[in-house]
């Protein structure tokens, strides 16, 4: 797959009795499949968990966008979609509880969890 078609998809969930109602594609590493609470985090982070299954759209499409840039960099991988409004987003995997968990979320939403936090925009002047 090309960088031209490079596409980030959110779907249902066809498991019913998921309690993560969302399924989310990202065009890395031949695709990465995870369960979501939200299709978008927008007011909160959005909890994810890593999906073993395949990817599947039987149950509709609810989100899809071009991929400007979708790189992994260490614990995270960054997203940033080829669209005017909800186009940057982060994924970031670590543990809860002893468990494999997966935080999505955006600069907006960092923000909004530690005010005076310091949100990184850029590369540090002479950095890599």
């Amino acid at each position: 797959m090309t960088w031209m078609e490079a596409r980030f998809r959110v779907a249902r969930n066809p498991d019913d009795a998921s309690r993560l109602p969302y399924l989310v594609w990202l065009p890395l590493e031949g695709g990465v499949v995870l369960k979501a609470r939200e299709p978008w985090p927008q007011a909160a982070r959005v909890f994810c968990a890593e999906d073993g299954g395949a990817w599947t759209e039987t149950a509709g499409l609810v989100d899809e966008a071009a991929v400007l840039l979708c790189r992994r960099r260490g614990i995270a991988i960054d997203l940033v979609l080829d669209r005017p409004q909800l186009a940057r987003s982060q994924f970031i995997f670590t543990t809860a509880r002893g468990r494999p968990a997966v935080w999505w979320q955006t600069p907006k939403t960092v923000q909004a969890a530690n005010p005076g936090a310091r949100v990184p925009r850029g590369r540090a002047p002479g950095g890599c």
